[in-house]
């Protein structure tokens, strides 16, 4: 357990803390080989030093974030930013649909979008793999 990202779950209202623990469990059993950490004051997950998923307290919930979800083509993974970002929010735990997560880490590992190096690109994304 990364006890960092534990403290950000538990500084979360009973309700968030319900989704951020769930998905802190779900990302892990998914994507066992990644690193997480917390990045910017949010727990993210990488993989070779390239940012894959993580989550967020917005206003409305918990904002689960795939940097390369908009090309998973997913219809439930909403798009987000400018760049190839897609999201999903929750406001409960049961919200949270297991099969979709899993699916959605599955194509996490296996589509990526070079954002490791996109300040030394200057803007420019570049595909990694699966694309």
């Amino acid at each position: 357990m990364n006890p960092d990202i534990e403290n950000y779950n538990s500084t979360q209202t009973d309700e968030e803390a319900a989704v951020c623990h769930t998905l802190y469990q779900l990302i892990n059993k998914g994507l066992p080989e990644a690193e997480s950490k917390i990045w910017h004051r949010h727990p993210v997950w990488f993989l070779d030093g390239n940012p894959i998923v993580g989550y967020s307290k917005l206003k409305g919930g918990i904002r689960l974030l795939f940097w390369s979800g908009r090309s998973f083509n997913e219809p439930n993974l909403q798009p987000e930013g400018t760049f190839k970002a897609a999201e999903a929010r929750y406001t409960n735990a049961e919200q949270i649909n297991q099969q979709d997560l899993k699916r959605w880490l599955e194509k996490a590992r296996d589509i990526q979008w070079d954002y490791k190096n996109i300040v030394k690109r200057k803007g420019v994304l570049e595909p990694l793999r699966g694309l």
